[in-house]
């Protein structure tokens, strides 16, 4: 797919692979939040589960070539262990910080995931939490907190310290309803997936309001419920558009520029299990035998990543698995 605009690039875009399996353990995932990847390439997946099978709430550790590593973490509230966790995020030295909606707190690992230590307090009150959502680190090291309870951004030291906030409740600009999802560009601007208000907000880096991008609906350039977002080397930004089953790409001045509705064929894993298991592929064939195509789309995505190489990443939450997308850009001819 590609589109033209008055810009200086001409976007194209492919589809590359699909990584995962539903599984509560092991290679494969359950109910995938957020991630977060490592500038060598090694991907943290949050994994929410159901509530009646906390044996698959954990962080899962693999590769974009779905070579499994390892996982951690646990259902609880002891240390090191977490109950509903919304996203996932990486300071320069390689730590790991999990937010968790039910516990409101924000907990820290190492790279290997060894519980480091642990922060927050349930509340409405300056460095308090209600339903902690998105996360994301400045080069500075400071970590922004999406309180969606309290419909504000906070900004903390790593080690848990307030520092400012901005955001209150309501629909006007600068204001927000439940917003989730958060994601910095390469300038410092904020990026807030105001989930209520189906729209994407632009913040300078202290707060102050920019641009909103989008408006309720299912139309080219609407959102409804839109969480997970990222923004990529050119200033381009995905959004993860989870009730209208798709990821949507503006350019940086919030135009829009295509949208992603799922291509997936089975990964690797995928094809691994039903080598070992023909009553599954038949089940399969009979689900399938009215839409062959069902299975390619996304479903409720609710997370988008940029890796190591540009590629867009992105969490297919109920299907229980990720999309990966290549982009190509070459001068247009304007």
């Amino acid at each position: 797919m590609a589109t033209h605009f008055f810009g200086l690039t001409s976007r194209t875009y492919k589809h590359s692979h699909s990584v995962g399996r539903a599984e509560f353990a092991g290679t494969g995932f359950r109910n995938p939040t957020d991630m977060a990847i490592a500038p060598d390439g090694t991907v943290y997946i949050c994994n929410r589960s159901y509530e009646n099978r906390p044996d698959g709430v954990h962080v899962t550790v693999v590769t974009l070539d779905e070579d499994y590593i390892t996982e951690f973490g646990a259902y609880g509230e002891a240390d090191g262990e977490f109950m509903w966790p919304t996203s996932i995020a990486l300071d320069s030295k390689g730590n790991l910080y999990l937010a968790d909606e039910w516990l409101n707190r924000i907990t820290k690992f190492t790279k290997d995931g060894e519980f480091v230590s642990k922060w927050g307090t349930a509340g409405s009150g300056d460095g308090e939490l209600n339903g902690p959502a998105g996360l994301a680190i400045d080069k500075d090291d400071n970590m922004f907190v999406v309180d969606a309870g309290n419909s504000r951004v906070q900004k903390f030291s790593l080690d848990g310290k307030y520092i400012n906030k901005f955001g209150t409740k309501g629909s006007a600009d600068g204001e927000m309803n439940m917003p989730w999802g958060i994601a910095l560009d390469a300038e410092g601007h904020i990026y807030i997936a105001d989930w209520r208000n189906d729209r994407i907000q632009k913040f300078t880096a202290d707060g102050k309001w920019e641009a909103s991008i989008g408006s309720t609906g299912s139309g080219v350039g609407q959102l409804n419920r839109p969480n997970g977002l990222s923004v990529d080397a050119d200033g381009d930004i995905y959004v993860a558009d989870w009730m209208n089953n798709r990821v949507q790409v503006f350019a940086p001045d919030g135009r829009y520029i295509t949208e992603f509705h799922g291509e997936a064929v089975l990964s690797k894993w995928g094809r691994d299990k039903l080598a070992s298991n023909p009553d599954m592929i038949r089940q399969r064939n009979l689900a399938f035998a009215n839409n062959p195509t069902y299975e390619k789309g996304l479903s409720h995505p609710c997370g988008v990543k940029i890796d190591p190489q540009g590629r867009i990443v992105i969490i297919d939450h109920t299907r229980n698995r990720l999309q990966v997308y290549i982009k190509e850009a070459e001068p247009a001819l304007v």
